[in-house]
């Protein structure tokens, strides 16, 4: 039996995409819209940010129903989140026979139409891809960027493709994506180069144990072709196992460290923090700039550098030739939606500025290595994070972890736990409160707030008190999570 795919050329193939709001979904559907297909879609009623890329596109979300599927509908694209014996427009495609893909299938199906390269691991994936795609708009290669969310420097949008794509030949063109390790979807990818920035225990509902989701990317690892490149932190403990795994399975795949313990072409040196930037080495290629906070950005800004090295070279080029280039694209990164976004500023009662920055980090490791950097970056000013943890299970897994991850923020503000559709919240003994009593172990300014908005008058207070002489520049107020907490922030600015 022939098994059904995607067609290669999408001109005129009309896809609907259940779902559609999703982060993934919106960028592929841009993708695809710029490939010439018919896009229709449907979502819930709830005002996303993606609202904003799709409208760019001339498309507008569809309550789900049934007759969504009309006989025009050839082919649809799914997120995970909706079951085909559930959600009325999959049943109805199932029963007209249209083929449905998941969103993750029909990105692989894309991916092996290009020389792909996927970006990897528990933390920093959409930084990461950010950051390579924007270098890669300064350099002379056919390549499209699909990164995890908007993308400031790709022009508020999650992709960018290179003017020089359109005269590709097939096959030749380059394609990088974020790919993600959950419930092993980043297996229907067809990777010629990987990054992996990170590895250790996460999404505990599916990988129970570390060693469950290290052998996920030992996996995802091993998909390389001959001669294919493992670009991976040598920083990173569960990074350098999977590697050390990976190259005695498969010899045949270059292992390319970066990083701090790196050797070779990819070291990286600090040099530190000037004028709000992050200053650095890289040992084959020089020094460089970043204006975005945080280590941990330094070290995602390594492996697109040496992405973006490994790809010059496949081309024939010689990367030292491009290094003004790699420089201008990093010092044009700025981040993207929800990754240390600066959401605004205004003036307190006393004059002092009051910061307001939202950030995603929803692991224990990304919110301390985050608030870190914040730290570092913004010395002179009081830090109020207001943290919502995200899925029963990861607190649970994680309650001490988390509850030492506040160490360079002076204030906290704590929430009920944000649940997942995955998981139901009576099967777990914890609550947002667990984590609060936890926190106290190790901070004394916790605050708890069942509810985000119950947390705005207390916010406000906090933010108008007079600050101690080595505050000059005034307050950073951090809203972090997976969760809706951001609503605080856009409250605090009276939006």
């Amino acid at each position: 039996m022939t098994e059904v795919k995607l067609p290669e050329d999408l001109n005129g193939v009309h896809v609907h995409f259940v779902g559609i709001k999703g982060t993934g979904m919106a960028a592929l559907v841009e993708i695809f819209y710029h490939k010439g297909a018919v896009i229709t879609g449907s979502d819930v009623s709830e005002k996303f940010y993606t609202d904003e890329i799709l409208g760019k596109l001339g498309l507008k979300a569809l309550p789900f129903g049934e007759e969504n599927i009309t006989d025009k509908v050839q082919y649809v694209v799914y997120s995970s989140a909706y079951k085909k014996n559930v959600n009325p427009d999959l049943t109805a495609a199932e029963k007209k026979g249209v083929p449905c893909f998941l969103y993750t299938e029909a990105l692989g199906m894309y991916s092996s139409l290009a020389y792909s390269c996927g970006i990897s691991g528990v933390h920093g994936k959409t930084s990461t891809t950010g950051l390579t795609g924007t270098i890669l708009k300064e350099l002379p290669l056919p390549s499209q960027t699909l990164a995890g969310s908007i993308i400031k420097s790709f022009g508020d949008t999650c992709t960018f493709s290179s003017p020089l794509l359109s005269g590709s030949k097939k096959g030749e063109s380059i394609f990088v994506a974020e790919t993600c390790e959950y419930q092993r979807h980043f297996m229907s990818f067809h990777p010629e180069k990987i990054i992996l920035t990170s590895v250790e225990p996460d999404h505990q509902d599916f990988y129970p144990t570390y060693e469950d989701i290290r052998d996920a990317f030992v996996d995802y690892a091993c998909l390389l072709p001959e001669g294919g490149d493992l670009i991976y932190c040598a920083d990173d403990e569960g990074a350098c196992e999977v590697s050390r795994i990976v190259f005695s399975k498969r010899s045949d795949i270059n292992m390319i460290p970066y990083g701090t313990n790196a050797e070779g072409p990819y070291r990286l040196s600090f040099i530190g923090v000037e004028n709000e930037e992050n200053r650095f080495n890289v040992a084959g290629l020089g020094d460089f700039s970043l204006k975005v906070p945080g280590k941990h950005e330094v070290m995602d800004a390594c492996a697109a550098v040496a992405l973006s090295s490994r790809l010059l070279e496949k081309y024939g080029k010689t990367p030292a030739d491009y290094v003004c280039e790699i420089r201008k694209g990093l010092m044009n990164f700025a981040g993207g939606k929800r990754r240390s976004e600066r959401i605004g500023e205004f003036k307190n009662k006393n004059g002092k500025s009051v910061l307001v920055i939202d950030d995603y980090g929803h692991h224990p490791t990304a919110v301390k290595t985050t608030l870190d950097g914040f730290r570092e970056f913004y010395k002179r000013r009081k830090i109020i994070v207001d943290f919502m943890s995200h899925t029963y299970s990861r607190t649970q897994a994680l309650l001490s972890e988390f509850a030492q991850s506040f160490g360079s923020a002076d204030s906290v503000i704590l929430h009920k736990i944000y649940s997942s559709a995955r998981e139901n919240p009576a099967d777990f003994s914890i609550t947002g409160r667990t984590l609060f009593d936890e926190t106290l172990k190790y901070k004394t300014d916790v605050n708890y707030f069942e509810e985000i908005l119950d947390a705005k008058d207390f916010a406000v207070e906090e933010v108008n008190k007079t600050l101690d002489e080595k505050y000059p520049d005034g307050y950073l107020f951090v809203t972090m999570g997976a969760g809706d907490n951001w609503k605080l922030g856009k409250a605090l600015l009276g939006e």
